[in-house]
């Protein structure tokens, strides 16, 4: 394959990528007349106008569902539609991401979701609660939250058989300093997200171990100048990656472009939050058990307008964030290579390089999708 090809350091104006079964075998440049040719028939082959680009496949370390399916109610059916939807989109790796629930539908997700995660569909489990803030709550139900219960977690763990992979959590809730010890000694991502921690706590955290900031700056004490609270101690700590909704909703695009920069592309992460309303049409949905009503394709909860997930895909949230000012390079790093690195995936993907999976997304000039390989099969 040749084009304009995007790795975590540069873009090869006329690069070849070079597979062997699931895996990229080689990433080079080539001679300019070479290119050239290449180029055009690389055009022919994809039906489409101009150079283009290939990018890395993305990881999607927060979603919740999309085309009207959800990962939320633990169906597997349900589950492999969303999952293939993400795919048309680029998203090659992606979390499950299920929201606040009681233990009874945390454990049955985890037994129907364990062979997803075992034959590659999903890359894991990602608990978004239930151990989170009420003040905080957004989307979440607040007639499930509760403090982290150290049994329960070592039960849901044990039946994961290492599907879980990120559980995201309050640090100011009782227990959660040691529910972090305990996710972090069991190889699980630590999260920080949906709280009322102030600036100390949230260190406190880092401290123990949490690794990752839950859609920063959303469903967070916001920062103040006399108390910086969680987003300024996630943002400020080169141990931790901040997970950003590039959609235009969670964040202005100024925000966007200024976590980015002070983050870097090394620990800011894109993902969609997606919910079964991403790819559908404006109307009545359902997150978490609570009606949420999608208008403008922006989703909220019908009881109080809340902000409910999003209807983003990973390759519209890279049109935004390049939008914004972030070059293509960087955004693709924080599409793909961060978040891979984010949940312990660097060596497996999240880059155009020799010896990963062979993940790649075809864009055409303007950032859209033309083509999707994953593994080193087009789909």
């Amino acid at each position: 394959m040749h084009g304009r090809v995007v790795t975590p350091k540069a873009i090869i104006e006329r690069g070849r990528v070079t597979v062997d079964g699931d895996t990229i075998s080689a990433v080079e440049a080539v001679e300019a007349v070479e290119a050239v040719e290449a180029v055009r028939a690389a055009e022919s082959e994809a039906a489409g106008t101009g150079t283009g680009w290939l990018v890395p496949g993305f990881v999607d370390i927060h979603t919740h569902g999309g085309s009207g399916d959800t990962f939320t109610t633990g169906d597997a059916a349900s589950a492999r539609r969303a999952a293939a939807f993400h795919l048309s989109h680029g998203t090659t790796t992606l979390l499950a991401s299920l929201v606040s629930s009681p233990v009874e539908l945390m454990r049955a997700s985890v037994t129907a979701y364990a062979p997803l995660v075992a034959d590659g569909t999903l890359a894991g489990l990602h608990f978004e609660g239930p151990y989170l803030s009420v003040v905080r709550c957004g989307a979440q139900n607040p007639v499930h939250l509760r403090d982290p219960d150290p049994d329960e977690l070592a039960g849901l763990l044990d039946l994961g058989g290492g599907s879980i992979r990120m559980v995201t959590l309050a640090p100011e809730r009782a227990g959660a300093l040691a529910a972090i010890t305990q996710l972090v000694g069991a190889g699980v991502v630590a999260a920080i997200g949906h709280t009322d921690a102030s600036y100390d706590q949230t260190r406190a955290a880092i401290d123990a171990g949490a690794s990752v900031g839950t859609h920063l700056f959303n469903g967070m004490r916001p920062p103040h100048h006399r108390e910086p609270g969680p987003v300024f101690a996630l943002l400020g700590d080169d141990r931790v990656a901040c997970e950003l909704v590039a959609d235009g909703v969670h964040l202005h695009d100024g925000t966007l472009a200024f976590a980015a920069t002070v983050a870097g592309p090394g620990r800011a992460v894109l993902i969609t939050d997606a919910m079964a309303a991403a790819g559908m049409p404006d109307g009545e949905y359902e997150l978490g058990g609570q009606p949420v009503v999608v208008a403008g394709s922006v989703a909220r909860l019908a009881r109080d307008g809340s902000i409910a997930g999003s209807t983003l895909t990973m390759d519209a949230a890279l049109r935004r964030a390049v939008g914004a000012g972030i070059g293509i390079v960087d955004a693709c790093r924080m599409a793909a290579t961060t978040p891979a690195a984010a949940i312990g995936l660097a060596g497996t993907v999240g880059a155009i390089a020799p010896g990963l999976r062979a993940d790649l997304v075809e864009l055409d000039d303007d950032l859209r999708v033309r083509r999707v390989m994953r593994a080193g099969v087009w789909r």
